[in-house]
């Protein structure tokens, strides 16, 4: 292993989405450890409910998404989802969900995809974090 990534995943939109992946799967295959933390917005990325949906683009971007995401159609450019999933197929990827964020929401670990690995605190996770480089997405 040569470093730490984690990434706070705040937003769940796809322009914010997609660099989470890109980012994940080359750490995991330059041998980092890679620690995802889903919260507020981004917590609705990982529900269950909400895997399989085009996840909206920022108000930032959206006059460039449609044409975006045909490009990236046309490309075969995997979805956020397939990045995290091929990540963890390489190495020490983990995907923890927010408890906080999760209790304001109602959710239970339940109505989260199943690759999510535990449901913890912001101090767990900065603990987990520490050492590495972290990003706020």
């Amino acid at each position: 292993m040569t470093g730490k990534l984690s990434i706070i995943v705040f937003s769940g939109t796809v322009d914010k989405l997609l660099p989470v992946g890109v980012l994940t799967t080359a750490a995991a295959a330059s041998g980092y450890e890679v620690n995802l933390f889903f919260t507020f917005w981004g917590l609705n990325a990982i529900r269950k409910d909400m895997i399989k949906a085009q996840p909206r683009i920022s108000k930032d971007f959206e006059d460039m998404g449609p044409m975006m995401m045909k490009m990236m159609a046309e490309k075969k450019v995997p979805s956020w989802y397939e990045m995290i999933l091929q990540a963890r197929e390489i190495g020490n990827v983990k995907i923890y969900a927010c408890s906080q964020t999760m209790d304001i929401m109602n959710l239970k670990k339940t109505d989260l995809i199943d690759e999510v690995d535990d449901v913890v605190g912001a101090v767990s996770f900065l603990e987990m974090a520490q050492g590495g480089i972290t990003l706020f997405i």
